[in-house]
C-alpha cells in the first residue's frame, strides 16, 4: 500500500499543530524525531565538526520531555558520548530520572563520512525500519530538521511523518535574490543593490550601483546560496574595473577563480555595504506554524568576524533595545509574506543597523529558511528557564519573572583545545563551578562537546541576569579551558 506524499503529510500538520508545539498542551502522547542534518554545501573547514553540529539540538530534548507523554528519537551519524547525554539531563534535575530517560532514544548510524545525515539515513532501510518501530503509533508524531532539502522530503515520506520545515519548492524565498524580492514587495528597507546572474553581469551591475548609490564606497557580492557569510565578497567601488584586484573573499579557503565560477553557477546579488561608526548586525528569529501563525521568537545582536567581518561567530540576546522592536516589526512583515507563501518552520531575518544623527536605521539583508546559529542557544534558554520573549519590550522573562540575557557561540576554539577530551571539558566546567545554577537560573550550557578533541572547538550559551553577567560567565569558561589546555 502506497504511503502518503510529502504534500499530504504536511497537510495533516495543521490539525495536529497545537499538540506538537514545544509547550505541552493536554495529556497527548507524542513522538518527535530529531534529525539535525546540515544538508547543504558547506566549506571544507567545517567538515571535522559535522558530528558535533548534529548534537546542537540536545537542549531541545529537555523541553520536549517535560511533557510527561512525550518521547524523543534523536538521530546522529556518530554515537553520542554517554557522559554528554548525562550532562544534558543533569541540567534539569527533575528530568534526570529513569522514567524520563526511558522516553529518550538515540539512533546512531556509526558513519563519520562527509555526507548529510539525512542522506546517510535514507541509504539504510534497516535504520529507517528501526526508527519506525521506535515511533510506534502515538497520537502525534513529527520530525524536527535543521534545514529542508529533497533529502528531508524523502525522509518524511520514508517515515510517513510530517516535518516541521519549509517545502524545498519555496526555497527561493531564502535565497539572496529571493530575499531582496520579498523586501522590495513588502516595503522592508534594504540596501541598494541588483541581482547578478553571472560574472558577465557584474561589471555593468557595479557601474549601475555606483550611479544609484554614489555615497557607497564598498559593495558586498553574495552568492545566491551562500551560508553564514562565507559566500560573500567585498568589492572596492573606487577601484578599477579589474575584478580580481577589487574583490576580497570572506572564505579564505578558496581563490577568486573558484568564487567567480560559483557565481556563474548559482548567480547572486551585489549591494551597497551599509556602514558607519556605530554599526550592528541584529537578527530576528521567526516561527511559522502550519496554520499560518507567525511568532517573533527572539532578536539577537550577531557577532561577526572573518576576513571582512561577514562571518557569523556568535550572538548576544536580546538585541539592543534601541532597535530590537524595530527589527522585530520589519521581520514580522517578512514572516507574514512567508506564511502566505506556505512556509512553515523556523526562519531568520538578518539586518544591518547603523546609528545616524542620534537614531538607528535598519536595513534587511537576507532571509534564512532554516534553523541557524541563534536557534539552539534559544532552545537552551527556553528549556532551562521556561520563559518567553516579548518582542514589544525586547525582553525575555523566565517563569519566575526574572529578565534573562545570554552570550553564545559555536566558535570557541584553539588548536591547543585538541589536547582535551569531552570528559576533560566537562570536568573543568564542573570543578570550577562554571556550569548551570538551577536555583538562580544562570550559568553556562555547553554545545558541540564532542568537537573539542577532533577540531579544538566547542560552543556554549552563557546565561545571566544581565548581559554583563552573561559575558563574564562566557569568558570564565574560556579562561578555564585555556588553562586546562595549556
Amino acid at each position: 500500500m502506497a504511503g502518503k506524499t510529502f504534500a499530504e503529510l504536511q497537510e495533516q500538520f495543521r490539525s495536529i499543530w497545537p499538540t506538537v508545539t514545544l509547550r505541552s498542551i493536554g495529556d497527548v502522547e507524542r513522538t518527535v524525531v530529531v534529525v539535525h542534518s546540515i544538508s547543504f554545501e558547506v566549506p571544507d573547514q567545517l567538515i571535522p565538526v559535522f558530528p558535533a553540529y548534529e548534537e546542537r539540538f540536545l537542549c531541545l530534548v529537555l523541553s520536549l520531555l517535560r511533557a510527561p507523554r512525550s518521547r524523543v528519537i534523536y538521530v546522529t551519524s556518530q554515537p553520542i558520548h554517554p557522559r554528554v547525554v548525562d550532562y544534558y539531563f543533569s541540567l534539569l534535575p527533575e528530568l534526570d530520572t529513569l522514567e524520563a530517560r526511558s522516553r529518550f532514544e538515540t539512533v546512531s548510524l556509526v558513519d563519520g563520512r562527509n555526507e548529510p545525515l539525512s542522506r546517510k539515513l535514507l541509504a539504510r532501510p534497516g535504520a529507517i525500519a528501526r526508527i519506525r518501530r521506535l515511533i510506534g503509533e502515538p497520537e502525534v508524531a513529527m520530525i524536527i530538521p535543521f534545514c529542508m532539502t529533497g533529502e528531508e522530503v524523502g525522509l518524511a515520506e520514508a517515515l510517513q511523518l510530517p516535518i516541521y520545515g519549509c517545502d524545498p519548492a519555496l526555497g527561493w524565498l531564502g535565497s539572496k535574490t529571493g530575499s531582496r524580492q520579498v523586501f522590495a514587495e513588502e516595503d522592508v528597507r534594504h540596501p541598494v543593490g541588483l541581482d547578478v546572474r553571472s560574472t558577465e553581469d557584474l561589471v555593468p551591475a557595479l557601474d549601475e550601483l555606483r550611479a544609484r548609490a554614489p555615497h557607497a564606497r564598498e559593495a558586498v557580492l553574495k552568492l545566491d546560496l551562500g551560508v553564514s557569510g562565507l559566500g560573500n565578497a567585498l568589492l572596492d567601488l573606487d577601484a578599477g574595473r579589474d575584478l580580481r584586484e577589487a574583490i576580497e573573499l570572506e572564505d579564505e579557503e578558496i581563490d577568486v577563480e573558484q568564487y567567480l565560477a560559483a557565481l556563474d553557477e548559482q548567480g547572486g546579488i551585489v549591494e551597497e555595504r551599509i556602514g558607519g561608526e556605530d554599526f550592528r548586525s541584529p537578527s530576528v528569529q521567526l516561527r511559522l506554524s502550519p496554520a499560518g501563525q507567525v511568532d517573533i521568537m527572539s532578536t539577537h545582536d550577531q557577532v561577526l568576524g572573518g576576513a571582512n567581518g561577514q562571518t557569523y561567530f556568535g550572538c548576544y540576546f536580546p538585541a539592543d533595545p534601541g532597535y530590537a522592536a524595530l527589527v522585530a516589526s520589519e521581520a514580522l512583515k517578512v514572516g507574514r509574506r512567508l506564511a502566505r507563501e506556505g512556509v512553515i518552520g523556523r526562519a531568520g531575518v538578518d539586518f544591518a543597523a547603523v546609528r545616524r544623527e542620534g537614531s538607528w536605521e535598519t536595513y534587511a539583508l537576507e532571509v534564512n529558511l532554516r534553523c541557524g546559529g541563534t536557534t539552539h542557544p534559544l532552545f537552551a534558554l527556553t528549556s532551562l528557564t521556561d520563559g518567553a520573549y516579548d518582542p514589544l519590550a525586547g525582553e525575555w522573562r523566565a517563569r519566575n519573572g526574572d529578565i534573562k540575557h545570554y552570550a553564545a557561540t559555536d566558535h570557541l576554539d584553539s588548536p591547543a583545545y585538541q589536547s582535551l577530551t569531552p570528559d576533560d571539558l566537562l570536568d573543568v566546567v564542573a570543578e570550577k563551578g562554571l556550569g548551570w545554577d538551577a536555583d538562580r537560573e544562570v550559568g553556562v550550557v555547553l554545545h558541540m562537546v564532542s568537537a573539542i578533541a577532533v577540531a579544538g572547538r566547542i560552543g556554549l550559551t552563557a546565561i545571566g541576569d544581565t548581559l554583563d553577567e552573561a559575558r563574564q560567565r562566557y569568558y570564565g569558561v574560556k579562561a578555564a579551558v585555556d588553562v586546562a589546555a595549556s
